[in-house]
């Protein structure tokens, strides 16, 4: 910029054809000063900028009020804290459906809450339980009461604890998704009653809520199965005339872990719970649509101009999230699935609900183990799937090219909490194999600090859009993606596992 500068005063008293000018020296003293001031001016301006965004940065980043020192915020001095998402909260809020100064509420529609929602996990672990919680309400016709993206609901902690950093303690749902599941219109012609925030539930039911027991329930369903626990509550649910009807605070999920760690647990249920509405028009936030928006390009180059996911007006799920061609998506656990997957072997354990959908391929158990305990050939065999290796994946991409629907594939992104180095390693083989032009993954998106913190659902909505999706059969986070590939009519050879 200063070499620039620079260049836009006369180094010459020639004129245009050559011939010296004339200039007194007062004029040559007046372009002496210009000059020096304009350089003076540039160099300060630049060195003010870079001040301010110093100051900024120290202030954003590493600097810990003294009003809070002694505070959960200290223990984090030197870290730059997590966003609270606080426009969210307000914008949930401000919903329509929210008459926060009605006089009497009884005109509004009939509420189901679940107070007893699972907390502490990931979000694949969440998501699933949020769509069938959000399912039943719809099918009894009652409003669903949505709640946050919680790891820890005590009010005066802002902040969790995540193997030593900061996360958010709560974020509101409306960070991670849209549409019903949060209080957006049903599709035409359903008229039925939009979600609510939970603070509103709480504040209009105050006194006049009606609790049931899900021991009750689940005596009357006598299966963990998704149908008849759905069944046995929308049947007691029907018989309740009352508004405000929760479960109770301390008797947990109503699907719980046992239900979604069954394989065959959806498939008496699938046909309907992928027609609901709360499937048909899912839709990811605009704060996730946008981080997919801006590293288009780093997950899959494209050749011919595609508008930006964000400008495109809403109609369905199906319609908006639909196949990027020739990206293979690879989703790869590590970290905590070193001890897992041990666990599962131990247990002889099949894939998870989401992940045993009709007509997916699956994973039996190899004979030979027992409860508890498993022979040392198994367990390799079940590291092969759930946490294989560089050479192990690189030939289960090579198989996977093979089938039909796989032709065409040329970028490839992999979705992973694996450590920098290790994921580098696996980039490089997949280019080694010749078969791609292009390879990534969730460590090179660019992310803005409220994106960082819901990065798991950008990455759903890349593995739902793959043309080819391999994912881990054990993972929830990979039956989201799986659940919305199948409701969308995504072939089943393009949804795979390792």
């Amino acid at each position: 910029m200063l070499r620039r500068a620079m260049a836009i005063l006369p180094s010459s008293t020639k004129d245009a054809n050559g011939h010296s000018t004339k200039i007194d020296s007062a004029g040559q003293c007046l372009r002496f000063i210009a000059r020096r001031w304009l350089v003076f001016g540039i160099t300060g301006f630049a060195l003010f900028t870079l001040l301010l965004r110093m100051l900024y940065l120290r202030e954003r980043v590493v600097a810990i009020p003294s009003a809070v020192e002694g505070s959960e915020y200290s223990r984090w001095a030197g870290l730059r804290l997590p966003p609270l998402y606080s426009q969210y909260h307000q914008n949930e809020l401000r919903l329509p459906q929210h008459h926060w100064h009605a006089t009497s509420h009884e005109d509004e529609p009939k509420f189901f809450f679940v107070p007893g929602h699972s907390r502490g996990s990931g979000w694949g672990n969440i998501m699933q339980e949020i769509l069938l919680n959000a399912y039943l309400a719809h099918k009894s016709n009652r409003a669903f009461v949505f709640y946050n993206y919680t790891w820890n609901d005590n009010p005066s902690e802002d902040y969790a604890d995540y193997a030593g950093k900061p996360i958010p303690s709560r974020i509101p749902l409306s960070a991670l998704v849209a549409g019903p599941l949060v209080g957006g219109a049903f599709p035409p012609g359903q008229h039925a009653p939009l979600a609510i925030a939970e603070e509103y539930y709480r504040t209009v039911c105050d006194g006049r809520k009606v609790v049931l027991d899900r021991d009750e329930m689940d005596k009357k369903a006598r299966s963990w199965m998704v149908e008849p626990i759905t069944t046995a509550w929308l049947e007691k649910l029907n018989t309740v005339d009352d508004q405000c009807v929760e479960v109770a605070q301390g008797q947990g999920p109503i699907y719980n872990w046992i239900t979604f760690g069954d394989r065959h647990a959806m498939h008496d249920a699938w046909a309907d719970f992928a027609a609901s509405p709360i499937v048909t028009h899912f839709r990811w936030s605009a704060l996730v649509e946008l981080a997919f928006d801006n590293n288009r390009e780093v997950i899959a180059p494209t050749a011919v101009f595609e508008p930006p996911l964000s400008t495109v007006p809403y109609t369905s799920n199906a319609e908006r999230y639909t196949a990027l061609a020739g990206l293979l998506v690879l989703h790869l656990r590590r970290g905590d699935y070193e001890g897992h997957c041990e666990h599962l072997a131990k247990w002889s354990s099949s894939y998870l609900a989401f992940n045993g959908l009709p007509a997916l391929e699956q994973f039996d158990p190899p004979e030979g183990g027992s409860w508890g305990e498993n022979t040392p050939e198994n367990v390799a065999v079940y590291r092969a799937h759930c946490l294989p290796d560089i050479a192990q994946i690189v030939a289960r991409v090579r198989a996977v090219q093979r089938a039909d629907a796989a032709r065409g594939l040329q970028h490839v992104y992999v979705m992973t909490n694996g450590a920098v180095e290790w994921v580098e390693e696996l980039k490089r083989a997949l280019r080694a194999t010749g078969q791609f032009t292009h390879v990534a993954s969730s460590r090179d998106l660019v992310l803005n600090w409220e994106q960082k913190y819901v990065a798991q659902a950008v990455d759903m909505l890349v593995g739902q859009r793959a043309q080819v999706f391999i994912g881990n059969g054990w993972s929830s986070l990979t039956g989201g993606i799986v659940v919305m590939r199948q409701a969308n009519g995504f072939h089943p050879d393009t949804t795979r596992f390792f």
